[in-house]
């Protein structure tokens, strides 16, 4: 089953002081030490953190993964169904999400109440199955044990204001670093995250057919100005770009000259006659806003700004 990019999605209320927080890792290894310090932090907000019981528990033969598929998709799919629980956040990112979305039970999440996601980079593609397969508006957003959550103040207040008070951070932007690639305004509903997950996914059950209609968002980590020419390449045959509305940029650390990166950006990208958005901040960055994935928006190329037409939660 897949969702237009146009259609609306459902809304999860806010958190507030008191709810109970699954705490999950679906992808990378979690050191034991972040985490601790990440969960202080969610308990400093009034939250209780529930960490997932295979969380730290290490692959016995690959160690990229948290844990096995089998205990990876458990603490998931626990989680996601504890009727206690009012959102699921990823410690991290890294890689293993995807060997996880064919093993989970669709059909049982569906059946559970709606949670808030929260997470970002190989979480992408935990966002896109969300949508897809049960309608709901999420969060990509900085992570417990990242850098950026722990260590500044910036991205750790925009992610409590997201929870907390989403009608305070409509806005995306402009930063000091932003520009307007193709001015213009443009409207739909937020989609994306990470580039090369959103290549890797085409094809699979769980991709949405193309970002037709929407605010795409897209960033990444550690790729080559050639690699991320042949990301968006992949993404621009397949057709999977016919139709976007707007485009919003965000970081890519670890990239390489970010003049050379910005020349395959423009490349790339001009050619569609849409609006498009340089550094708006969001991703691997020492600083990233939370964005919602999946609510309507306006970004306005011209003032390099993101804005939403409503707040990301209730």
């Amino acid at each position: 089953m897949s969702r237009s990019t146009t259609a609306a999605l459902t809304r999860l209320p806010r958190l507030r002081p008191g709810d109970r927080v699954g705490i999950v890792a679906p992808s990378g290894p979690v050191p034991e030490e972040r985490l601790k310090a990440g969960v202080a932090i969610l308990r400093e907000w009034g939250l209780e953190p529930h960490v997932g019981p295979h969380v730290l528990d290490p692959h016995p033969a690959l160690g990229h993964l948290a844990s096995t598929d089998e205990h990876r998709v458990r603490d998931l799919q626990e989680a996601w169904c504890d009727p206690t629980l009012a959102a699921v956040i990823s410690a991290r990112g890294g890689y293993g999400t995807q060997r996880v979305l064919d093993l989970l039970d669709w059909d049982r999440l569906r059946e559970a109440a709606p949670k808030l996601f929260v997470g970002y980079s190989d979480l992408t593609v935990l966002h896109e199955a969300v949508s897809q397969r049960l309608g709901l508006a999420t969060l990509h957003g900085p992570m417990p044990t990242t850098a950026a959550f722990l260590e500044d103040e910036a991205t750790r207040e925009h992610l409590r204001r997201s929870l907390f008070e989403p009608e305070t951070v409509l806005t995306i932007g402009p930063t000091a670093e932003s520009r307007t690639l193709v001015p213009g305004r443009a409207h739909g509903m937020t989609l994306g995250g990470n580039l090369s997950l959103l290549a890797s996914e085409r094809g699979t059950s769980h991709a949405r057919p193309s970002a037709a209609g929407g605010i795409l968002l897209l960033e990444d980590i550690d790729q080559p100005p050639y690699s991320i020419d042949r990301l968006l390449t992949q993404l621009l045959r397949s057709g999977w770009f016919d139709g976007v509305a707007g485009i919003a940029l965000g970081s890519w650390t670890a990239c390489g000259d970010p003049e050379e990166v910005g020349a395959v950006l423009r490349d790339r990208l001009e050619p569609l006659g849409v609006p498009v958005v340089e550094e708006l901040g969001f991703g691997h960055g020492p600083s990233t806003p939370t964005l919602p994935l999946g609510v309507p928006a306006v970004l306005d190329a011209d003032a390099r700004t993101l804005t939403y037409d409503e707040p990301g939660l209730l």
